[in-house]
């Protein structure tokens, strides 16, 4: 089984966010036909243009890279440890990793390290589904304006609300998401 390329990671991205191939080649301005061979792995854009798809889609410039090399029979299916696509750091302190195979499913997997003192002061919301599960440490988390602190081995949801988070403890606090429609 083949792991994903970028062309297919590109058109994940891209139709879980309900665009068109129009939608997208006029934001990057471009044409149908350039970003069609660029899904179809025909052609390789250049790291501006990476850049820029990274962000109309929000998410970090490094998910377009880092792929890593497995044996055959683990390609698409086993995601090694050692071999996860590191995505960036989107706020400081918070470092995640693709859990996942690759973007082309309905849902992802993260794996986030929350570190000791960082926090994302401002609330985000996002049309997707998520739940998280603390496999360790401690967690400060805001539901809307609804706080909570969660520890090893909670698990929360986030659908309709906006979020935020604070670590202001000494150890890293890691959790694993599912969310869907994947936003990475």
């Amino acid at each position: 089984m083949e792991m994903s390329s970028l062309g297919e990671d590109l058109r994940a991205l891209r139709t879980t966010r309900k665009m068109t191939l129009e939608d997208l080649a006029q934001r990057l301005g471009r044409s149908v036909g350039w970003l069609s061979q660029i899904e179809r792995d025909i052609s390789t854009p250049r790291l501006s243009d990476l850049r820029q798809i990274a962000d109309i889609f929000d998410v970090p410039l490094s998910i377009f890279f880092g792929s890593a090399d497995a044996p055959d029979a683990e390609k698409g299916r086993i995601v090694r440890s050692s071999a996860r696509r590191i995505i960036g750091e989107r706020d400081a302190g918070l470092v995640e990793a693709l859990v996942s195979p690759d973007l082309t499913d309905d849902f992802e997997m993260i794996h986030s390290t929350f570190q000791p003192g960082s926090s994302r002061k401002s609330p985000i919301s996002r049309p997707t589904q998520e739940l998280a599960y603390m496999i360790s440490g401690k967690l400060d988390i805001w539901l809307d304006d609804d706080a909570f602190t969660v520890t090893t081995g909670d698990s929360f949801r986030i659908r309709n609300a906006s979020y935020r988070w604070a670590n202001p403890y000494s150890e890293p606090a890691v959790a694993v998401w599912v969310i869907s429609p994947p936003v990475y």
